[in-house]
């Protein structure tokens, strides 16, 4: 189990009791969120370590589509894995372990909030 599925169970645990239909969608949106959200920080980083090394990179409209479609493929891959069963053995094996590990849901969201903010500056400050 990978630290994003702990991620996306620990949301949906949060909110099913009060959003008993909406937990998964919830749940799916702050993954696929979050797991894009760090490619592009991974992408920023890497484009603006390349400009100060004054190396060929590929062009600012390429790296945006490079991004969309990365983002779209994460999106899917995310719908098929967390929807219908996989999820549910998952959730199965995470009750079953002794010790589960539990997020505090405002530091999830701030996670998320912090890889978008700082991608938003390295953008802006270089």
């Amino acid at each position: 189990m990978t630290i994003f599925d702990t991620f996306f169970l620990n949301v949906f645990k949060h909110y099913k009791p009060t959003q008993k239909k909406k937990a998964n969608t919830i749940a799916l949106y702050y993954i696929s969120s979050l797991q894009c959200s760090l490619i592009l920080l991974t992408g920023v980083l890497v484009v603006k370590f390349l400009d100060e090394m004054n190396s060929l990179t590929i062009s600012s409209g390429k790296a945006w589509s490079l991004f969309a479609m990365a983002s779209i493929i994460i999106i899917f891959k995310n719908w098929m894995q967390y929807s219908g069963k996989n999820r549910r053995v998952l959730n199965a094996s995470l009750n079953s372990k002794k010790q589960s590990q539990n997020y505090n849901i405002w530091m999830l969201w701030a996670l998320l909030l912090g890889s978008i903010l700082l991608s938003i500056i390295v953008l802006q400050a270089f």
